[in-house]
Formats: structure tokens, sequence, C-alpha cells
């Protein structure tokens, strides 16, 4: 029998990438391909690019490069494979560029640079497919792509307009990984709560009912597993509220990871968001109502064009009054081909946004610490995942994984990865907690 021909690897970019690099992984698996770990000795490198930021795009080029010096026989595919004039400009010899979310593209390529030995008795894939991510958690990407068109970005020339998956086929995919052991579900997409409405919330069967494709009932679904699940990328549209009474419940956690980006009204405008200071404050306020533990995350963007000193003090007074859990905050960063290029506004100095981005973090910060320290002295529930004999490192249901912050645990009884346990809290800092497994 002819040895399995080696593939290795890169995934670069967002979780959404992260899921069409496991579902490409998983097809060279069921094809009978073997992962490599190092791309000498491979038959060829598949390169998943991010093209989001020029310093993704960068990062994207190098690891091409790598790839090429190392073994020179490169797929490329991903967020940078829609613009292949980029790709060839600096490495000419790249073997086949695809686009965004083109598995059969990229597996033609493969098939193409290294025919499959395929031998069904020996090839064994797991059910739940080949995951990235630890085995405790996974991603659930629900749909492609983004009907928005903010200024300052570029997804939908790279992804296209908004698809979503039938809900059928994404309860399906939930329920076999809940089945292989995944404690927690990151349910992500371009925009989230969006879902369905390409499909004018098209309904599927999934256990001899009809299931709508939409936010509310995808997450009413998903809560029946018994699981954590989390919802990422969610705007903050009217209907979001219909989703809060399941937190409420425990059906879902009591977390919203939402991209407000800005609260001026004017920025807003110029980004064109789909949103506006106020009503997200009064739509906080109304969730909060119905879920006080809610935990809101989120992501600003400092130094827009036109971005004036008022502004940003409008920002502060915001995320004061908004009293956001965890939030990320970005310099604005000009995107080759984004609309906010060609607005004619005037450019915010660098030195300004650098000052403005400290002054949100130090702001940011107070109000971390302040939420942090109210649940000094509870007893929460954390999932594990380090773990080193009575010493771990683990997240209560208000923080993501790799974005938000940690409890550091101390226990009587050796922890297992995975495992989710009552932690009563003994002190906070302003992104972690520290406690111990009781």
């Amino acid at each position: 029998m002819t040895a399995a021909p080696r593939v290795s690897f890169v995934s670069l970019g967002c979780p959404k990438a992260l899921v069409d690099s496991e579902r490409i992984l998983t097809q060279l698996r069921a094809e009978g391909y073997e992962i490599a770990r190092k791309h000498d000795g491979a038959d060829l490198v598949v390169v998943n690019t991010c093209g989001f930021l020029d310093s993704a795009r960068t990062e994207s080029l190098d690891a091409i490069g790598t790839a090429m010096k190392e073994n020179g026989k490169v797929i490329v595919t991903g967020c940078m494979g829609a613009t292949p004039e980029l790709i060839r400009e600096k490495h000419p010899n790249v073997f086949a560029i695809t686009g965004p979310q083109a598995y059969e593209s990229v597996m033609a390529a493969v098939h193409e640079a290294a025919p499959p030995a395929h031998d069904p008795f020996t090839d064994l894939v797991p059910p739940q497919g080949v995951k990235l991510t630890p085995r405790h958690y996974a991603y659930l990407k629900i749909s492609e792509g983004c009907n928005n068109r903010c200024t300052f970005c570029i997804i939908p020339d790279l992804r296209g307009d908004l698809v979503s998956r039938p809900a059928a086929d994404v309860l399906r995919e939930a329920e076999k990984l809940a089945n292989a052991g995944v404690k927690e579900l990151l349910v992500i997409s371009q925009d989230t709560s969006a879902y369905g409405i390409d499909v004018k919330y098209a309904t599927s069967v999934w256990k001899e009912r009809e299931v709508r494709a939409k936010f509310l009932d995808l997450s009413q679904e998903l809560g029946e597993l018994g699981i954590w699940v989390r919802m990422h990328y969610v705007y903050p549209y009217p209907h979001v509220a219909d989703v809060i009474p399941l937190m409420a419940e425990g059906k879902i956690l009591p977390y919203l990871d939402i991209p407000f980006q800005h609260a001026s009204p004017q920025v807003l405008k110029n980004m064109r968001r789909p949103a506006h200071g106020e009503k997200a404050l009064e739509r906080i306020r109304g969730w909060r109502d119905v879920c006080p533990d809610l935990a809101i995350r989120s992501t600003f963007i400092v130094g827009f064009p036109g971005e004036t000193e008022e502004d940003f003090e409008m920002l502060l007074d915001w995320i004061d009054e908004a009293k956001i859990d965890r939030a990320g905050c970005f310099k604005y960063e000009p995107v080759k081909g984004a609309r906010s290029n060609d607005l004619g506004l005037e450019q915010v100095p660098d030195e300004v946004k650098e000052a403005r981005w400290h002054r949100f973090m130090q702001r940011q910060q107070k109000i971390s610490a302040a939420a942090q320290a109210k649940k000094v002295g509870k007893r929460l529930p954390v999932i594990i995942d380090e773990a080193n004999g009575t010493t771990a490192k683990g997240r209560t249901k208000y923080d993501a994984p790799e974005i938000d912050g940690s409890v550091h645990i101390q226990s009587r009884r050796p922890l297992r990865v995975g495992d989710i346990v009552t932690v009563k809290v003994d002190r906070a800092d302003a992104y972690d907690l520290y406690g111990s497994a009781v």
C-alpha cells in the first residue's frame, strides 16, 4: 500500500477562519491524507490566510514565504485568496490560490498537487471532524458573509453577502460536538443576530419538527443540549432582547459579544454602523433588567477619520454609563479597499490615536476592575482550560477563551481539562479572578 500523502497546514486569522481550516482538515483526513507538523518533509503546505488588516496581510505573506522556503509546494486559501494578485506579486510560484470558503477548490488543488492514497479500511475520522480547538470547546459557525457595509471593513468584499446555514445542519453539527465531549459551543458568524434574514427565516426539519433559521429559534434549540452556549458577534438589533430570557433561565450563557465600535452619532454615521449610542444604552439597560448578571464584551475603534476630541469624550462617557464588562480597543488602521479611505474626512494623527487608546484602556480597566470586585466571595461555575495537578486555570460563564479573563484555581483534588467545577472567588484584579475549588 502506498504511503499516505502528508499535508502541513497553517491557519491564520479569526475564529471564522479557524472553522474553515477545521472543515478542510476534516476533508483531508476523510480522504486519507496525513497532517504533518512541519513543512519540511510534507508533500505540500496549505496556508489559510487573513486579509482584514494590512498587518494581517503581512503576517499571511510571511507565512506563505516561510512555507515556500521550507517546502516549495504551497496552496493559499482564505481571505487573501480574494486578492490573488497581491500574493503572486510577492510569491509568484505558489502552486494554487483559492478564495475564502472555497473548500472544493482547495481540495481540487490538493488532489492535483498530491493525489490521495485513500484506504477505507484504515482512514478513520471522528464523527465531530478534526478540531483545532481543545476538546472541551468548539466554534460553531452559523453563516458566512455579511450584509452590512461598515466603511472600515472589507469582509463583504472578501466573503460576500450573508449566507445562512439551514438550522437543522447547524443543530446536527452542534449535537455531534456535544456527543463527542464538547462542553462549550462558541456561536460565530460575521453578524450572528442577522442569522436567517437572507433565507427569510426558512424552516428545516430537526428531530421531526420544523425549526426556523432565526437567532431566537436557534438559541432555544442549542439551549436544550445541556452544555455552555456562548454568543459572539451579535449586532444590537431590537430582536436580541428576545434571547435574553433564555440567558436569565440558564439555557444559554449570560454573555453577549457585541461590536459597538463607537458611541458618537457622527462617528457611527461615518462608519455606517447599524446602531446609535443612545439606543444601545437603552437596550443594555433593558437586557440587564431581564438578566442582571449579563456580561457584555465589545470592541471599539479610536482614531477613525474625522473623530474629534468631543467624539472621543462621548465614547468615554458612554462606556462609563454602559459598564461594558470586557472591551477591546483598536487604533484605526486604513485598510486597502475600505470605503473609509474615500470619505474625505481628516485623518487623526498617530500620536493622537495612541493617546486616545491609552485613555480608553485606562478608563475601561477601572470599569472591568469594579465588575470583577463584585465577584469576590461568590461561588461560580468554572470550566477548566489548563490543569496541573491541584492548580488550574479556567473561565467563568462571563469569559470567552483567549479574549477575556481567566480564573486561577487552587484545589485539594486534581482537576482535569474540560471539567466544570465550582470555585469560591477569593480575590480579583482588573482581568482575572483567583480562588479555590469547593
